[in-house]
């Protein structure tokens, strides 16, 4: 499958989950395992009422989308994923009424898994709010069949 198709069906795939929808995540960047998407800040989403701080659930599920966008866009992937192990490592709150951004790159892949590293930052700042690792499926029975 070439890469605009894939990043094409990642982004259908985001689009088409309700919960990512419901956090208004948005496709920046897809292509040859790696991928970045972004969520804005929501007060519906805070999990600390006193600091405004967006609850580490939505923070989780960001990665956790961003990582399967990367593991459908490697060049070895068949198409389709699931998670099949996510460990976050939370850093720091997030900062409030800011954008948060996630980076997942989908380093190898074998018949069966791919291994996934992930970063989610406020827009605009370095310091990690949260880091991941993560194994997602690989259908080899896809193989070739876009």
């Amino acid at each position: 499958m070439d890469p605009e198709t894939k990043a094409k069906i990642a982004r259908q795939f985001i689009e088409a989950i309700p919960f990512s929808r419901a956090l208004n995540m948005k496709l920046d960047e897809i292509g040859n395992g790696v991928a970045m998407i972004s969520m804005p800040y929501d007060e519906r989403l805070i999990g600390d009422a006193h600091r405004g701080v967006i609850h580490g659930g939505a923070i989780s599920a960001l990665m956790d989308t961003c990582g399967g966008a990367a593991v459908v866009s490697h060049p070895e992937s068949p198409g389709g994923t699931a998670t099949i192990d996510l460990r976050i490592d939370y850093m720091r709150a997030a900062t409030p009424h800011s954008r948060i951004i996630a980076r997942a790159e989908c380093y190898h892949i074998t018949r069966s898994v791919a291994f996934v590293s992930a970063v989610a930052l406020n827009e605009g700042e370095e310091a990690p709010i949260a880091t991941a690792k993560g194994a997602f499926t690989v259908d080899p029975s896809r193989k070739g069949k876009g």
